[in-house]
């Protein structure tokens, strides 16, 4: 009986680990891919570069990721979990890439994607393993690092010209609805991300219930904001397609922590706030003051809500008690649990761990910028840039499909 229970055990976690495997790869090659395709004509490079560097990157973190956390014997072992770890640290190079988009070579994205999947490995393992951090949903360790590791490169590959493909680096109706596809599919499922590799049970279910209310609140506080911030009070669909996402990047750390529904109510909607003011104030003093040229305005959807999520973990964590926790605490907090170290100790893990994360995204992606910066690489011209017929073969009456027999 006892065996046919642990076997039954065994497969449940079996079925839940492939649900969220399932779960979170739709988010990074449906999710993301279409969530790009703003641009008018762009949309071909957005999904399917989004496809080539996330089935190169799922690879590569394989490797660095099992070489730092999976090694046994000389051997690095993989399971489902490992590729849910591998599709994270993809999230945080389409992150970035998104802040370069429509201006570089898919060269220089798969070099970046080489470097920042190797730092992003060891950012994770200094985390997580050294510091001993909670970060279950990546608000520190993949939006975070992803946002300023891209704003950086886009900085360092500043282009002063960049004005002459202006008239291509906006949105029209049609492609609006295509990257509304990608918001909906993000949306639904970020729960499923969160909660992914998150202790079985409550630890799980808790932290997709504070991603599903932060996210809830975050879209009504983004159509109030977008309203409201408007001349005419119509609403804008940049602010939809992206801020409505920012109360999942908001709830990334904290979600398996007791932040209960309200409390996660409340970072989800200063999500949503902080988010459409970025979209709507912020980013054009980047570009004009500090030129950072921010395509998809990752700073806004994932750095600003990432920094957040980092600093609701940290004071959440500082004020974990057992008498809240109980036995939870032992998956939650496992130091703090067993008196090595107290709650407000830990708070301060938290903290060190973000600060970690922005030297190292902010270092690395110099680094990075400079080397993609060498001609070599064969980067699109500013003249051509957001532009499909760089790279793809793009007819304007539909292509005449020969058929195979």
């Amino acid at each position: 009986m006892k065996q046919e229970n642990m076997k039954l055990h065994i497969l449940s976690w079996c079925s839940l680990c492939c649900a969220g495997f399932q779960d979170v790869h739709v988010m990074i090659f449906i999710g993301f891919g279409f969530l790009m395709t703003f641009l008018q004509r762009y949309g071909f490079s957005s999904v399917g570069f989004n496809f080539l560097i996330a089935a190169f990157s799922l690879q590569w973190a394989t490797l660095m990721q099992g070489f730092f956390h999976g090694m046994h014997g000389g051997k690095i072992h993989i399971g489902v979990e490992s590729m849910i770890n591998a599709d994270f640290c993809t999230g945080a190079v389409l992150i970035s890439f998104g802040a370069v988009l429509g201006k570089t070579s898919p060269v220089q994205l798969l070099v970046m994607a080489i470097f920042e999947v190797t730092l992003f490995a060891v950012n994770e393992f200094i985390l997580l393993s050294i510091l001993g951090a909670k970060d279950a949903g990546g608000s520190m360790t993949i939006h975070t690092f992803g946002a300023y590791f891209g704003l950086t490169v886009t900085r360092v590959l500043y282009r002063p010209n960049l004005d002459k493909s202006k008239h291509k680096n906006c949105s029209v109706y049609h492609s609006d609805l295509f990257a509304m596809i990608g918001t909906i599919y993000l949306w639904m499922f970020w729960p499923s991300f969160n909660s992914a590799v998150t202790a079985h049970g409550d630890d799980q279910h808790r932290t997709a219930m504070n991603t599903y209310y932060s996210l809830a609140a975050c879209t009504l506080a983004t159509y109030g904001m977008s309203a409201v911030t408007a001349h005419d009070g119509k609403l804008d669909m940049v602010h939809i397609q992206n801020a409505a996402l920012a109360g999942g990047v908001a709830a990334g750390t904290a979600g398996e922590m007791m932040l209960t529904p309200v409390g996660s109510m409340i970072v989800g909607f200063l999500a949503g706030i902080i988010s459409v003011l970025g979209y709507k104030y912020l980013s054009p003093i980047l570009e004009e003051k500090l030129k950072v040229q921010d395509t998809c305005g990752v700073h806004n959807l994932h750095g600003m809500p990432g920094v957040l999520g980092a600093i609701v973990g940290a004071v959440t964590a500082a004020v974990a008690t057992t008498d809240v926790y109980g036995k939870g605490m032992e998956d939650v907090f496992p130091d703090v649990a067993k008196g090595d170290i107290t709650a407000s100790y830990q708070g301060v893990r938290q903290a060190i761990s973000l600060a970690v994360t922005l030297g190292m995204a902010l270092v690395g992606g110099l680094i990075v910028g400079f080397l993609l910066k060498l001609p070599i690489y064969g980067a699109p011209p500013d003249t051509i840039c957001f532009e499909d017929n760089i790279y793809w073969e793009v007819s304007s009456t539909g292509h005449v499909h020969t058929p195979l027999c």
